[in-house]
């Protein structure tokens, strides 16, 4: 008896189903409605010369290395906390290109041109301020990483870079500091 009644049960469903009738539509403008381009030309501009909340603009332009490179000046000090973030920050946007140790072996090398070694003398003796104008506003096949990379974030890569510039080519006072650390152990 279950059985015959789940049976005519199914049968009736599938007979209420299959109508010729379309059926009502109670909301027809919901199910159809126009589309709206939410960033449409008719959006209300900013007043002229405003700046969004907490906005600092940079302000030296593409061919003001040099001025950025004599007035910028890294507020950060070296610290195992400011270097660990700075490494964190060069192996996530830096290493791709540069390499693991800055020499310009990174795994996009074989599909584009090589980047300069960080290592090379034009950039040991760049000034911290300048390296800051180039992560923030780019250099020939190197597109600006403003957007990406905070200030404060750019100031730690660029202390983890200097790191890695005196791990290849030490100075005498780095030299005479590992021997003393060398001596206490």
């Amino acid at each position: 008896m279950k059985i015959f009644l789940f049976n005519l049960f199914f049968v009736g469903i599938m007979v209420a189903c299959s109508s010729e009738k379309p059926t009502y539509e109670y909301m027809p403008d919901m199910m159809d409605s126009p589309a709206v381009k939410a960033q449409k030309e008719t959006m209300r501009s900013p007043v002229a010369g405003t700046l969004p909340r907490n906005y600092v603009p940079y302000p030296y332009g593409v061919e003001e290395g040099d001025l950025a490179g004599q007035q910028l000046k890294n507020p950060l000090s070296i610290s195992r906390e400011t270097l660990t973030y700075g490494k964190d920050r060069f192996n996530t946007y830096c290493m791709v290109c540069h390499g693991a140790d800055g020499k310009g072996q990174g795994s996009i090398v074989p599909k584009f041109p090589m980047p300069p070694s960080l290592h090379s003398e034009k950039v040991r003796q760049w000034t911290d301020g300048r390296i800051f104008h180039v992560i923030t506003q780019g250099q020939n096949l190197m597109s600006s990483y403003a957007t990406q990379i905070k200030p404060e974030e750019r100031w730690a890569l660029i202390l983890y870079m200097r790191a890695l510039q005196r791990a290849v080519a030490p100075k005498d006072s780095d030299i005479e500091a590992y021997k003393k650390y060398l001596q206490s152990q």
